[in-house]
């Protein structure tokens, strides 16, 4: 990618698309930053596809605005395609063609000149990990190489923007991990743009995460912030010889304490107290025998089902 690559490679401004009388994406606007991947996170049918779509130039919107590196999709497509991959979630392959055909293929269709394909094909059978298949047969390949290629159509070009949708699904725990590391190191060098529904997914390959619910963006934060949205301080604490409930509900701090078994406890307290350290000794000197006490960790998993709760009690009171 170009230094000349402008600070924000995509945006989108005010996206709304109908299908028949359904409105299936409500004013959607997003921006991609260069060197960033951006995880479009949301359940199946929540509108993560058909965004990708418009933001590709595959399905064109009722209204709003796209640019691709500075130029309008609808005015400029050629020049603003010209910055721009795109895998869709069931890969664009001639499955009869091998590997290096069809790579050679895709680089003509992208314009990439005659004398430059030699150099770009091997740079992209390299950084996709192809070099060992590039005389095979697609159709002969797994799924996880399949994918490989796919990518490898979306980035022969060497564009700016690289979107790519579900990218992982179908895939097997090895082919998964391959995948992602891949899409980890393209964003190294390009900004990436991918729908998932997987959570896991956003927490090892993306900066940054929106969320998607209903054909709207509900919530948009790094993934590292998001991990710690409606925090609640606390600890899972296990004790050999617990008190009554009622002595761990007393000590200064704590706000609410629920019980898991006989000897372990969910013991929740203010953000700023003290309140590890007032436990530990009160547990050795009561003899209590404290034997785990682990911070509370909110899962992305909890994060999600809180963000897209909340939303769904937002808007129900609104109706």
């Amino acid at each position: 990618m170009s230094n000349a690559t402008p600070e924000i490679t995509l945006s989108a401004r005010n996206l709304s698309r109908r299908f028949g009388s359904r409105q299936v994406i409500h004013d959607v606007t997003l921006e991609l930053k260069r060197g960033e991947v951006l995880g479009l996170l949301g359940h199946n049918g929540a509108g993560k596809s058909t965004t990708l779509q418009m933001l590709t130039g595959c399905l064109l919107p009722d209204s709003g605005e796209i640019d691709i590196c500075g130029f309008d999709l609808r005015k400029q497509p050629t020049l603003a395609k010209a910055h721009l991959g795109y895998l869709p979630e069931t890969p664009p392959l001639y499955r009869e063609l091998c590997v290096h055909d069809y790579l050679t293929f895709a680089a003509r269709l992208r314009g990439v000149q005659s004398t430059v394909v030699p150099d770009a094909l091997t740079q992209t059978l390299q950084r996709c990990g192809l070099d060992s298949v590039r005389q095979k047969i697609i159709s002969t390949l797994s799924k996880g190489y399949q994918q490989r290629v796919g990518i490898a159509q979306a980035i022969i070009h060497n564009p700016a923007v690289i979107v790519l949708d579900e990218p992982t699904v179908g895939l097997d725990p090895t082919q998964i991990r391959d995948i992602r590391t891949l899409i980890r190191e393209l964003g190294n060098a390009h900004s990436v743009i991918l729908s998932t529904h997987l959570l896991n997914e956003v927490e090892s390959v993306c900066d940054r995460v929106e969320i998607m619910q209903h054909g709207r963006l509900i919530y948009g934060d790094s993934s590292v912030r998001m991990q710690h949205y409606g925090h609640v301080s606390g600890f899972i604490i296990s004790l050999r010889h617990p008190p009554a409930l009622s002595e761990l509900e007393a000590i200064p701090g704590v706000s609410r304490v629920e019980q898991l078994s006989p000897g372990q406890f969910r013991v929740f307290h203010a953000q700023d107290d003290n309140t590890g350290s007032l436990l530990l000794s009160m547990a050795a000197q009561q003899g209590w025998q404290l034997e785990q006490l682990t911070p509370l960790h909110a899962t992305l998993e909890d994060v999600f089902v809180k963000i897209t709760g909340e939303e769904t009690a937002r808007t129900g009171a609104l109706k």
